[in-house]
């Protein structure tokens, strides 16, 4: 499996792009269609208000997804620099040190979930009829926490050796399980909500199951020895240091959920919240591509920048933005043309289709930057800058965001929460770009040194 990590120095970055990009794309987006699926069938068979209960859950789950990504992403962008500088030793201690600190990890946040289980809904905007619905969802999804903190950390292990099929296969049959069993458990045995969760537990632990194998087998070049499950303070200090900008961004955006809310009801009630519930879970699946063009961008980047091969980075940042770009504002014209009909897929309540179109349109106003600014901040992310990193990934959610969505409905009452979205969005694209610059020049100053020194 060496060949498949090394193909990241030397194969056309175009083609590798698309090679590790296609398969990510096609496995995060099954995998997001499976809580967009949940959305739908709770929405046709129990009722806009248990929309609502899953909007309130969705960010609690985002917490625990922030979590599991400090130490995939981080240690995923360790694992891409060993791989390219060929350092075996720390590849494996790395790996090892995920396993236990992933098991640690696992344990305090189930139990920190039950425990805490009451208050958490409520920091998080359960109230009135919305609140029954929210607690029956997370009493049992949240017992899938170890097994999801453990396939979303071997996936992106996985993805950074460059093996993006089995990093796809792994999110599709765990979304197929799910999307199999939700009308059965929520239907056939009338579980309703409950029913929707357990069906996300049991393919979280598919998915699980499905990575163990891959591992035990053989078929990592990853060599797992239990000598290196014993924690290595650099290593440790490394992948928390560079995963934070992952748990900025995925931390960010629940704590932003949560506020957002508690503001939905004060500005629009349930309603509200069940709208931006369907939008948020719809943005998730359609902006798929990009994050897995970001999937393929991240150890192609750390991979060549350990190798010191910067002209490849540069032309696979090029690249990746382009792209980018290009498939988010296909995505923008389709949902501003289609906004009325995405929303009526959920429910057939006219408030809601109503209210949920106009809201998509605004929303999305200033999407086409996304692309340059979701790539621009992963770059830092794959060269191990661990600060900038952190700062891009909490410029959108907390720095600008926030503030908006707390100022702008004073003013402007719901139209003020829908606004803020285009705002920040615009506003942090300009401050990805200024960071960015100079970066960017010191890569092409060390492309023409290279080349120079081999004339």
């Amino acid at each position: 499996m060496k060949e498949q990590s090394e193909a990241l120095g030397t194969e056309k970055i175009s083609k590798l792009l698309v090679k590790l990009s296609i398969p990510s794309t096609i496995g995060m987006t099954v995998m997001a269609l499976y809580n967009l699926v949940d959305t739908i069938f709770v929405g046709q068979g129990v009722g806009t208000m248990a929309i609502g209960g899953l909007a309130i859950v969705m960010p609690i789950q985002m917490l625990v997804f922030a979590a599991a990504m400090v130490l995939g992403m981080g240690g995923s962008s360790v694992i891409s620099r060993a791989l390219g500088e060929n350092n075996e030793e720390r590849t494996s201690r790395t790996f090892g040190n995920l396993i236990t600190l992933t098991f640690i990890m696992g344990i305090l946040l189930t139990a920190g979930g039950y425990l805490f289980a009451r208050p958490l809904l409520f920091l998080f905007g359960a109230q009135g009829e919305i609140l029954p619905f929210a607690t029956d969802y997370f009493l049992v999804v949240f017992a899938g926490t170890p097994f999801l903190s453990y396939a979303m950390i071997f996936n992106a292990i996985i993805r950074a050796e460059g093996d993006a099929r089995s990093a796809m296969m792994v999110m599709i049959t765990a979304s197929i399980i799910n999307i199999v069993l939700d009308p059965i458990f929520i239907f056939g045995l009338k579980w309703g909500v409950k029913g929707a969760a357990a069906a996300t537990v049991v393919s979280q632990t598919a998915a699980f199951l499905y990575m163990f194998l891959y591992y035990a087998r053989g078929k990592s070049s990853i060599k797992f020895h239990f000598k290196h499950l014993a924690l290595k303070k650099a290593i440790v200090k490394e992948v928390f240091a560079i995963g934070a900008s992952s748990l900025a961004r995925h931390g960010a955006a629940s704590a932003l959920m949560a506020i957002l809310n508690h503001i939905l009801y004060i500005y629009g009630g349930a309603l509200s919240v069940s709208v931006y519930g369907i939008i948020n879970r719809v943005f998730r699946v359609v902006f798929m591509p990009i994050f897995g063009i970001v999937q393929a961008y991240l150890p192609i980047t750390g991979f060549n920048y350990g190798a010191k091969n910067f002209s490849r980075v540069r032309e696979t940042f090029w690249k990746s933005t382009i792209v980018s770009s290009v498939i988010i504002t296909l995505i923008f014209a389709f949902l501003m043309i289609f906004a009325r009909q995405v929303m009526a897929v959920f429910s057939s309540d006219q408030a809601l289709i109503e209210e949920g179109s106009y809201a998509i349109r605004i929303i999305l106003l200033a999407t086409p930057l996304i692309g340059f600014q979701v790539i621009g901040a992963s770059y830092f992310q794959a060269i191990g800058k661990a600060l900038p990193s952190f700062f891009l990934a909490l410029s959108r959610q907390v720095l600008l965001l926030l503030p908006l969505v707390i100022i702008l409905p004073r003013f402007w009452g719901l139209n003020g929460v829908w606004a803020s979205f285009p705002i920040a969005d615009f506003l942090s694209a300009f401050i990805t770009t200024a960071m960015l610059i100079p970066e960017l020049r010191r890569l092409r100053q060390s492309t023409d040194a290279d080349i120079n020194s081999t004339k």
